[in-house]
């Protein structure tokens, strides 16, 4: 009997959930009873899943996958089982990893494309430590989508009106429901730290422990899991859309970045009290290739609606020191934590791919020896923009940029290219309201 097996009979599991992260960071795969659950052959599942778009089609350009659309082997990862605690029946949630008949990582695998990253820095001695801030918000049940959104009710019966940053009396609205989050976020060794009500009206903001990259991801992914389903419990919704509502600000997925010494621990920013050489590479290679990695921080037609000014969102790719209007903050801390705050990416980010891209950028200033500009003192506002606006530009960037394909691999720039261009086709054929407020009888 090996560990999966043995952790299923120990708690009477009746059934397991076999889950892959997608293209958008969602889960798919299948259910299947415990005791038919194969750990040794694995599963199967096409590998046509991961040029799916997010509506549900497929991209004209489907070169990236085999003509004769193939499956792909499934196989369980040991370390990421975990109960599903609101489960009516014994239920477990297993992570799988994804091959080709030969054996080898998946390229288009999420999962696959940060551990390809993270070898990079392996081959170096080093190991990326990271911890995630992720920001979304509580909504009204929206059963129409042509209506906007709107903020739930709380436990005094009314709604929030106006902007309650770091509120307790705000966050204790809704007490019931984040009593279940801890709860089930308790139950599946979720390392979540802070919950701070955030600018936006019923917005909050969850704070992760720092630790290794692979599996601050997939504790993201679940986590956007377990709030989603606990709303729904709650009959209210939980979206992390990156800006969900039009008079209320963005939701971000800011992620702390440092490198440790894989053999010693000892942070490599850090050489003696001063930020190090390296330090200084990895932000300038932050600066280089963020703008063209924004397709995988920003990746929907709604995302470049938070990159706007006085949004609490960054604009460009400026670095400062206790910042919060630049890209890349470094925060005031002791020279042992000295670490790099990427705020660009998104809510709505899938969490592998923006680490893995994140990272990257990293990875190849140091690769390249770059020197960032100087660390800015004033507002990142007053400069100008310095990343794409839109998904259409932030593609046509991601898809051009030489250094990036050659870190990630074309079969998955290719790949993820064909199905975002797909979905922006989709979004640019639909008419909206402001169109027929605006231009219906006026032009």
């Amino acid at each position: 009997m090996n560990a999966i097996q043995q952790w299923l009979r120990e708690r009477n599991i009746t059934e397991v959930e076999c889950l892959i992260p997608d293209m958008t960071g969602n889960a798919r795969g299948k259910i299947v009873p415990a005791d038919k659950l194969s750990t040794e052959e694995g599963m199967r599942l096409p590998e046509g899943i991961f040029i799916q778009t997010v509506t549900g089609d497929w991209p004209v350009d489907q070169s990236a996958i085999d003509p004769a659309e193939i499956d792909m082997v499934l196989r369980p990862d040991p370390l990421t089982i975990r109960p599903v605690p609101w489960a009516a029946e014994p239920t477990a949630q297993i992570i799988h990893d994804c091959f080709d008949h030969g054996g080898q990582p998946h390229p288009l695998s999420p999962r696959n494309l940060l551990r390809r990253v993270l070898a990079l820095f392996a081959e170096r001695g080093w190991q990326p430590v990271v911890a995630p801030e992720l920001e979304f918000f509580l909504v009204k049940q929206n059963l129409d989508p042509d209506y906007p959104l709107e903020p739930p009710v709380g436990r005094s019966g009314r709604p929030e009106t106006a902007r309650q940053s770091y509120s307790i009396d705000a966050v204790n609205e809704f007490d019931p429901l984040f009593e279940d989050i801890y709860d089930y976020c308790e139950a599946q060794e979720l390392n979540i730290d802070t919950l701070i009500h955030e600018s936006g009206a019923a917005q909050m903001e969850i704070n992760f422990l720092h630790g290794e990259a692979l599996s601050l991801a997939d504790q993201v992914f679940l986590f956007k899991r377990t709030v989603r389903e606990t709303a729904l419990r709650h009959q209210i919704y939980a979206t992390f859309m990156a800006k969900p509502m039009e008079r209320e600000p963005g939701s971000s997925m800011h992620l702390h970045q440092s490198l440790i010494d894989a053999v010693t621990g000892a942070n490599i920013f850090d050489a003696d009290g001063q930020p190090s050489a390296l330090f200084k590479q990895f932000i300038a290679g932050q600066q280089k290739y963020l703008p063209a990695a924004m397709a995988l921080l920003a990746p929907n037609v709604n995302s470049y609606r938070r990159i706007a000014k006085f949004e609490s969102a960054p604009i460009n790719t400026h670095w400062g020191y206790d910042n919060r209007t630049v890209g890349l903050r470094v925060p005031i801390a002791a020279a042992a934590q000295t670490r790099v705050e990427n705020r660009l990416a998104g809510a709505d980010a899938n969490p592998y791919l923006s680490m893995a891209a994140s990272l990257a950028c990293g990875y190849l200033g140091i690769v390249e020896q770059l020197q960032p500009e100087a660390p800015l003192n004033g507002s990142a506002y007053e400069h100008p923009y310095g990343l794409p606006r839109s998904l259409e530009e932030a593609l046509r960037l991601f898809g051009d940029c030489a250094a990036l394909r050659d870190v990630l691999g074309e079969r998955f720039v290719d790949a993820y290219c064909a199905v975002k261009e797909a979905e922006y086709d989709a979004f640019s054929r639909v008419i909206s309201s402001w169109e027929r407020e605006y231009l219906l009888l006026n032009v």
